[in-house]
């Protein structure tokens, strides 16, 4: 008779506690090594010295109301200075007693953007909001119906012109860039040829350059009587700018495509379009969304350049506020709000390409 000994299960043990919560996180992330350990006891340090004495400037210090820079002078921050232009601003010139207009602007398009971000709408819904609100925030800026005043587009100004030429700009350079791209890499001799002299042009010269052809070198060749409004200038010299840098991240996406996969495509018969449409592309730009975000943002803050040719989006305007003379020496203050507002939007994007990118690899990782 043979002897069976059963085996009974071992109780599940929790990990040692120096491996898991805050004090895994922080021997993992923080203390791994001598090295990290010496260089986070330098950081911590760091940030004990610079915090207090920053956040001392910037809250307990500061001042948040007074009649002109003088009145903050021994003081901490002068946030009087931001309250006092905070219109100017956001609107620029824009008439005081309309600028909700620009306002409800500025609501529509972080609306837009918010629910952009929701995977559920991509496809025809979601091009229908961004035509929707598009019109909605022309209307609002133009004016001329409804009762609304018509507003040039020379007194528009500050956050509104600056998420117009980025947003539209991005909006219509993505799909040139496409094409460009495909362009590259196409069969056709002709194609390519003129794909690559204009990808090589553009990414030859700064946008400096470009905005000074639109505005000044542009109308040159334009029949007499024939104008064309100088803000849609700027907007084309964004758009075509733009597309030339986001073409050469799309074609690195493109080559990194498996030589199979397109093999596999045309075994099943599909035609170019279908699959480039259909599995070339969604793989391609999935590869490369680090580099696309990254272009985005350089756009969104390229607008800046913009003053070349005379318009004020919004770091320019809070440059044209320091010039009265009631408020000298309020520059820290001013771009230290302009660096807020631009860090919130550009940290957006960043952080929703993190999370796009993390969802889209979720079938590469192992």
């Amino acid at each position: 008779m043979t002897d069976v000994t059963q085996e009974l299960p071992v109780a599940l043990e929790p990990p040692p506690p120096a491996t898991s919560g805050l004090l895994g996180w922080l021997r993992a992330n923080l203390f791994s090594s001598i090295l990290n350990s010496i260089l986070t006891i330098i950081g911590v340090a760091f940030l004990a010295v610079t915090i207090p004495p920053l956040v001392r400037w910037a809250v307990v210090d500061a001042v948040w109301t007074a009649p002109n820079s003088r009145a903050c002078r021994g003081a901490g921050a002068c946030w009087a200075f931001i309250h006092e232009k905070l219109r100017f601003i956001f609107f620029g010139t824009f008439p005081y007693e309309e600028q909700w207009r620009p306002l409800l602007a500025v609501v529509i398009f972080v609306a837009m953007i918010v629910a952009s971000c929701d995977r559920r709408l991509w496809g025809r819904r979601l091009a229908l909001l961004w035509l929707a609100g598009l019109a909605a925030v022309a209307i609002l800026m133009w004016g001329g119906v409804f009762g609304m005043s018509y507003v040039a587009t020379g007194w528009w100004g500050g956050l509104p012109l600056t998420l117009i030429l980025s947003t539209v700009g991005i909006a219509c350079a993505f799909p040139l860039a496409i094409l460009l791209a495909l362009g590259r890499r196409s069969r056709l001799p002709a194609v390519r040829v003129i794909c690559v002299v204009y990808i090589e042009l553009i990414r030859g010269v700064p946008l400096i350059t470009v905005l000074f052809m639109a505005s000044v070198m542009l109308p040159l060749f334009l029949p007499s009587g024939v104008t064309i409004d100088k803000l849609l200038r700027a907007q084309a010299a964004l758009i075509l700018f733009a597309a030339a840098y986001l073409a050469e991240v799309v074609r690195g996406g493109l080559q990194a495509i498996p030589k199979g996969q397109i093999e596999a495509a045309d075994s099943l018969g599909l035609g170019y379009w279908q699959r480039t449409r259909l599995i070339v592309l969604p793989q391609a730009l999935t590869m490369v969304i680090p580099p696309l975000v990254n272009t985005f943002i350089g756009t969104f803050k390229d607008t800046t350049l913009v003053l070349i040719i005379g318009l004020f989006d919004f770091l320019n305007t809070i440059v044209a506020s320091l010039n009265d003379a009631n408020w000298r020496g309020t520059s820290a203050e001013a771009y230290v709000f302009a660096a807020a507002i631009y860090f919130c939007f550009c940290f957006f994007m960043s952080r929703y390409s993190q999370m796009l990118e993390r969802e889209f690899n979720k079938g590469r990782q192992r």
